[in-house]
């Protein structure tokens, strides 16, 4: 993987970003190995600075990831993304964000793809990869696989994310119907990983933020046991903390079958500068 020195980077950014707006956020996290698994696959990162110039060019970062491999493959696929992306993100020399994140998506995707190359035993891992950019007030989400980034606005909650699954994708196709895809043998068949080829396309989109919205990142261990309705419900009558701690143990009481990891975002204001 490319080097890129954090000083270079930083420069750049400096000279050509100005703050305009300061996200003010709460934030909970809770992950869980679940009820059937040995070892947890998940992976929560997340980094909220202070540094006004990194404010004004990279923001606020959230991410979940969910490995897959065996054995402890899919642990160190997740590990491996989760702090790849953060990194190369932040250091990266490009004063566009969008520019950045698909950058760091692919020099995460290359990371893992060349130690599972590299390592019989983790011969095709990989992980899904989910992040929350909170950039002055704007919203990025960059996608890849099945976790999941939820909103809460105004007591709606919407699916912001597409999941990479070849049931998803038929379903939106039109090949099969909504009730067929629920139990389909496919369903959680994935059409996109990091990590599992030598190369990847992210969704990455971008929207106007607002104070008050909440946002929930998350594994579908959570999305296996618990419906969006009760994920709506939870969200909008808790606290970050309460609600993290209630949505994987609602996971559990469902029955537990996955590794659960959630991240739970309030945007409690956005400030001008």
């Amino acid at each position: 993987m490319e080097e890129i020195t954090a000083e270079y980077a930083t420069e750049a950014l400096v000279a050509s970003s100005e703050l305009r707006a300061i996200p003010w956020v709460t934030v909970a996290c809770k992950t869980d190995l679940g009820r059937v698994r040995e070892n947890n696959e998940d992976k929560f990162e997340y980094f909220v600075t202070e540094d006004r110039a990194v404010l004004a060019s990279r923001g606020l970062i959230f991410v979940v990831c969910d490995g897959m491999g065996g054995h402890a493959a899919g642990q160190i696929a997740s590990e491996l993304a989760a702090k790849t992306f953060i990194d190369v993100y932040l250091h990266h020399p490009s004063t566009e964000p969008e520019t950045a994140m698909r950058a760091a998506v692919a020099a995460a995707n290359r990371f893992v793809n060349d130690v599972g190359r590299a390592v019989p035993s983790r011969k095709g891992m990989g992980t899904t990869l989910s992040v929350l950019v909170l950039l002055q007030d704007q919203a990025y989400l960059v996608q890849v696989g099945d976790s999941r980034i939820y909103r809460l606005r105004g007591g709606e909650l919407r699916q912001m994310t597409f999941d990479h699954t070849w049931v998803e994708e038929a379903t939106r196709k039109g090949m099969i119907t909504a009730e067929e895809a629920e139990n389909h043998p496919y369903r959680h068949v994935l059409t996109r990983a990091i990590g599992t080829e030598e190369g990847v396309e992210p969704d990455v989109f971008v929207e106007p933020a607002q104070a008050g919205d909440v946002y929930l990142l998350c594994s579908d261990g959570l999305i296996n046991h618990v419906a969006d309705a009760q994920i709506g419900e939870t969200l909008g009558h808790e606290s970050p903390s309460d609600a993290a701690w209630k949505l994987v143990g609602q996971a559990l009481q469902g029955g537990g079958s996955d590794n659960c990891t959630v991240i739970v975002v309030r945007l409690d204001q956005i400030e001008a500068v």
